[in-house]
């Protein structure tokens, strides 16, 4: 049975950082695209940040947190990490890792929700001004 742990999340005061790590079992994820998508209160859920299969040498982010989070793979550990860095409020939200086989790794593809199969049950980041 495939699962997605994520870990990581908590309160954090705006400027500061948090890592999350999100944790893959049941089949090896090496070759899959891996993300993280966010949802905050009464907001669609949104595309963040997303690293390609293989080695990791590719990675997209969502214009509001590029240059802040960097997204990460060790594919011994099955693993995909999100280093979030200068947060704000507005950052606050529900953190959701992703991962698909499929996927095509261009940007149209990639903020689309509905084209990643597996999905991790969240974890919430509050970011306090």
């Amino acid at each position: 049975q495939v699962q997605l742990v994520e870990s990581g999340g908590g309160l954090v005061q705006a400027g500061g950082s948090r890592r999350l790590s999100c944790a893959a079992s049941g089949r090896t994820f090496s070759s899959y695209v891996m993300g993280w998508f966010r949802q905050a209160p009464g907001k669609e859920r949104e595309f963040v940040a997303a690293i390609r299969g293989g080695d990791g040498d590719i990675t997209y982010y969502d214009d509001s947190v590029k240059g802040r989070f960097t997204i990460s793979r060790d594919n011994a550990k099955n693993a995909v990490d999100l280093q979030m860095n200068s947060l704000k409020p507005e950052d606050t939200a529900v953190y959701y890792c992703v991962a698909d086989g499929r996927i095509y790794f261009l940007p149209l593809r990639l903020k689309r929700a509905t084209e990643y199969a597996y999905w991790g049950q969240g974890t919430q980041v509050t970011v306090s001004s």
